[in-house]
């Protein structure tokens, strides 16, 4: 704990709560309503750092007062309550570890996750639907909130490709690291012979902007179409003409939505999809003109994968980037991908 307390530079924060409390107690402080938010934001994050360091110390210390008088009373039973009480406080650090990598600009957002069935035909589109129901129960467990933006249903079985909206505090800063092309091997149920097939989906992430975030876009370089919703949605949803896809020529960004009830709903969603792609580009690209990037694509097949899911022969998923590897594929197929996103986080800050 002191180790760890050193490495969040505690004394710091204080130091930073500090000076972040003496600005918003000045005359003039809200003058600045724009200025004022970002301070308060700030203070509360730091305050928030702090406290959860706090916390832990103190139920550190309750626990060696739990084990001290354990043992002078010579009382077993209150092992099992100081095992099982180091254990939470080992989940709350490793909590804390993580969010203290979480240092992006957008990292905090709430986030976009669109998937596409690669090579593999029927096969891939139905690993895509596997990956959405990982996601989905990751993001549930993690008590974040999953909206489907935008969805294409296979042509005998799973999902061409489907867009959600991911709604929670940092959910752009952990997903970000499932950004990539995704590998499965197993024995296909859709082969009468049993034979092992390998299929491919890819992954794309994307933060949710502000409505205060500036991106420059011409209407005239705007392709909009409209179309019938497809799938669930209700009587209206289904018979008139409300999803909409934005197309940004010079780039050839394509965003979709249509689980909104209007067009006007999923317009406005469409385009904040396009923003935030956009800017994703332009960032990518050291601050280029728009009109002027194309953005790399890796095809969604082999060689660009960033993780492999192996069902048979033997069972295992390995990420490739960082040699993080799990053998219970069933439990990373139900949401359990924060060792993953760990490993990740971690080498990426190691590289800083």
């Amino acid at each position: 704990m002191e180790k760890w307390g050193l490495h969040f530079d505690i004394a710091r924060l204080d130091d930073e709560i500090a000076e972040l409390e003496q600005k918003a107690a000045e005359p003039d402080f809200w003058n600045d309503l724009e200025n004022s938010q970002k301070v308060l934001q700030k203070l509360k994050v730091v305050k928030a750092k702090v406290d959860g360091y706090n916390g832990l110390v103190t139920d550190l210390d309750d626990l060696k007062t739990l084990n001290q008088l354990g043992i002078e009373e010579e009382d077993a039973s209150v092992i099992d309550e100081v095992s099982s009480g180091i254990q939470a406080l080992k989940a709350k650090l490793n909590k804390l570890k993580l969010e203290t990598l979480l240092t992006g600009q957008y990292d905090k957002n709430n986030a976009i996750l669109t998937l596409h069935a690669g090579a593999g035909g029927t096969e891939a589109q139905d690993w895509v639907q596997m990956l959405l129901r990982m996601y989905t129960r990751w993001a549930e467990e993690k008590g974040y909130e999953v909206k489907i933006l935008d969805f294409l249903d296979g042509e005998e079985a799973g999902i061409k490709s489907v867009t959600i909206h991911v709604i929670g505090e940092n959910a752009y800063g952990y997903l970000r690291s499932e950004k990539g092309v995704h590998r499965l091997v197993r024995i296909s149920p859709f082969d009468a012979s049993g034979r092992r097939h390998t299929s491919f989906a890819s992954l794309d992430v994307m933060p949710e902007l502000a409505d205060d975030v500036e991106v420059e876009i011409n209407p005239d370089d705007l392709r909009v179409d409209t179309y019938r919703a497809s799938g669930a949605g209700g009587q209206h949803i289904n018979k008139t003409e409300s999803a909409v896809r934005i197309t940004h020529i010079p780039t050839g960004v394509v965003v979709a939505c249509q689980t909104e009830r209007s067009q006007f709903q999923n317009r406005d969603t469409a385009m904040k999809m396009l923003k935030s792609k956009l800017l994703e580009i332009k960032e990518r690209e050291q601050k280029e003109k728009i009109e002027d990037l194309k953005g790399v694509q890796m095809d969604i097949a082999w060689g660009s994968q960033i993780r492999s899911y192996v069902f048979c022969p033997y069972t295992l998923v390995k990420d490739h980037r960082t040699n993080f590897e799990v053998g219970d594929v069933n439990a990373v197929m139900d949401g359990e991908i924060d060792g993953f996103i760990n490993s990740f986080l971690s080498s990426n800050a190691d590289k800083k």
